[in-house]
């Protein structure tokens, strides 16, 4: 049975995402591979590592703090996704695909930290 950090379905959601990004970035041209292969897939793998680096911090400071990088790198592997469909590294639906889960992602992510503001005021 899953416990912790297992059961924060936008920590499963940043995982399932990261190895999407490494399925799909197989196939970009291999002249690509230590430029936007090497860029989206250490992005990726940081959305993923920091909300799970967040979970074991004491204060909500720390927490958002962490939450607040996995953020950035989302947003950072989800420009990066369009942009290799523009470049035709991957047909622009699968980038819509993986865009769209990263959208709901980062709502999540927003979500998750207002919650955590609105319990901590007062401790």
């Amino acid at each position: 049975m899953a416990t912790g950090l297992e059961n924060l379905w936008i920590y499963k959601l940043a995982e399932d995402l990261e190895v999407k990004i490494h399925e799909v970035t197989k196939a970009f041209p291999k002249d690509e591979f230590y430029r936007s292969v090497d860029q989206l897939r250490r992005s990726s793998s940081s959305v993923s590592n920091n909300i799970a680096e967040h979970y074991h911090k004491t204060t909500t400071k720390e927490k958002l703090r962490f939450l607040g990088i996995a953020k950035s790198e989302l947003e950072e592997t989800k420009r990066g996704i369009l942009k290799s469909a523009r470049k035709k590294f991957l047909t622009e639906v699968i980038a819509i695909e993986i865009s769209d889960q990263y959208t709901v992602l980062i709502k999540g992510i927003t979500s998750y930290m207002r919650f955590l503001e609105l319990n901590s005021i007062g401790k």
